[in-house]
């Protein structure tokens, strides 16, 4: 069998080291036949590197490169452009070093294109020049590939006055392209999020957007199909199903894909099921602003988005519901087509993420040195016997492990969403089919679980109220059947505690 291309972003080393490599030469072929200039944004560690590598390649006309792949017999080879290519991709960077990372980096295109420019006095100026220099030495129109265009800014995201600095900043170097578009042939940018054109685009205000284009939507990432033919040998004997329910349902409007890095890290581990993406990074400015804005964690999935909500990045108003979508923890479940126009509903795009996030904001949540792992254990062993009457002691302790700010100078203890919050990211962190305020003909339940044949229905209250008393007489059991199990919280926030616990089995049919 191939080698497997475990980081390696370079399409060159991939072909001629013969690590396996699944064609994506087509969708690059329509691509560059369809556009001009094309913005491309996608999670990190999507693959977004060796596509925009592999197109440097085709640019450059290296067909000894693409034997017996799709573009082969459908490119000129005779006629290579000349490429700058820009990457982002590596390391962090700040405002004091910006200017000198591009200096760097277009001197670097310089020597690679045998060109020697003489204003280098500031980034923008120099990559001007190197466009036309280019194009005048090599007689045909110049390719700019950059990629990972946002991270200087993501990478200064904690800080948001550093990050406006550089977000103008890079405004101005990005100018550039549009200015030179008598030199160009084709510009392709990627990166994690989309600024709105106002803030970063301005000045490139005809580059098309094709993140949620469906022809594109398998641009990068594997689909089924190559999973069940291509990797198939790396796969036998494991259940491709469960492979599927961790590491697939990223939607971008096409087929549904797997995140690569993910089946490439479960295949050289031994086939373990664990979180490999999700544990690369996650941005801890995410778990500040659910915590800041007191976010009630059940809407995450279900979540309702508009077009505009999932299309725009802007620093001076960061929005949570846009940051979670565009850094690949919620993705796309259904699309809705309206009257007002075009809407998504969102959700975790797989028990990776599912459990690996709420885990974290679990982790976020609870005072230091808590027991965390144990209390999970218990809770998923509790859930798939049905052994109710051990959920009591361990929901209180559960509760006494949380830390104590995240209880003072703010009123959302006094809510049932905070309690809820806590538990849902508890049973979600499990892996659990759960759904959050469900709805029966009768009213809404807070909370609601699905595992081995047993259904458990949860209302929560603050103070002293009956939660029990309300499912039983709303009936919302009624559209489950089999065992049924139904539990009453009621919470005391000033004891921040549990005050009340009760529960009752209910047995299909009921008269």
């Amino acid at each position: 069998m191939q080698k497997l291309p475990v980081g390696i972003q370079t399409f060159r080393t991939i072909i001629e080291d013969d690590y396996l490599y699944i064609d994506k030469t087509e969708i690059a072929r329509s691509l560059i036949d369809n556009y001009r200039y094309v913005f491309l944004a996608r999670p990190r560690r999507f693959g977004k590197s060796l596509f925009l590598d592999t197109l440097k390649n085709i640019f450059e006309g290296n067909r000894e490169l693409f034997r017996g792949l799709l573009i082969e017999e459908h490119w000129n080879w005779e006629v290579p452009y000349p490429v700058i290519k820009i990457s982002f991709s590596g390391g962090v960077h700040s405002k004091a070093d910006l200017e000198e990372d591009l200096l760097h980096i277009l001197t670097s295109n310089e020597e690679r294109l045998g060109l020697k420019c003489e204003n280098k006095s500031k980034a923008q100026y120099f990559f001007a020049e190197l466009i036309k220099k280019a194009f005048q030495k090599y007689q045909q129109k110049v390719v700019i590939l950059v990629d990972e265009y946002d991270k200087p800014i993501l990478d200064n995201i904690e800080h948001i006055p550093q990050a406006l600095a550089i977000r103008d900043g890079m405004r101005d170097f990005y100018t550039k392209i549009k200015e030179n578009d008598e030199y160009l042939r084709f510009a392709f940018l990627t990166g994690v999020s989309k600024f709105s054109k106002v803030s970063l685009f301005s000045g490139l205000n005809n580059l098309e957007d094709i993140s949620l284009n469906a022809d594109y939507g398998t641009v990068c990432g594997y689909t089924q199909l190559d999973v069940e033919t291509a990797f198939a040998p790396y796969l036998e004997g494991v259940d491709r199903e469960q492979v599927k329910r961790w590491y697939n349902g990223y939607n971008f409007l096409g087929e549904k894909v797997y995140n690569p890095y993910d089946i490439l890290l479960f295949i050289k581990n031994h086939k373990m099921f664990k979180n490999y993406w999700f544990e690369t990074g996650t941005p801890r400015f995410l778990i500040e602003l659910i915590k800041k804005n007191n976010y009630f964690i059940p809407n995450f999935n279900g979540l309702q988005a508009e077009e505009s909500l999932l299309n725009s990045f802007d620093l001076e108003a960061l929005n949570l519901e846009t940051l979670m979508f565009q850094t690949g923890y919620l993705t796309i479940m259904r699309l809705r087509q309206s009257a007002m126009g075009v809407g998504y509903e969102l959700g975790f795009p797989n028990k990776e993420v599912q459990i690996s996030f709420n885990n974290y904001i679990l982790q976020s949540m609870m005072a230091s040195g808590s027991q965390k792992e144990p209390i999970r254990h218990e809770l998923f062993d509790i859930i798939n016997t049905g052994d109710v009457e051990r959920l009591e002691p361990v929901i209180h302790r559960l509760f006494a492990s949380i830390a104590y700010n995240n209880f003072t100078n703010n009123a959302i203890e006094s809510y049932e969403g905070f309690y809820a919050s806590v538990l849902y990211a508890y049973f979600a962190s499990l892996g659990l089919d759960i759904i959050a305020e469900d709805v029966s003909n009768k009213g809404r339940i807070d909370l609601t679980l699905k595992a081995e044949g047993r259904t458990f229905l949860f209302e929560f209250k603050v103070t002293d109220k009956e939660p029990l008393e309300q499912i039983k007489k709303m009936k919302y059991y009624e559209k489950y059947g089999g065992e049924r199990y139904l539990i009453g919280i009621v919470f005391d926030p000033g004891a921040r505690k549990v005050s009340k616990f009760e529960w009752e089995k209910i047995l299909f049919p009921v008269e």
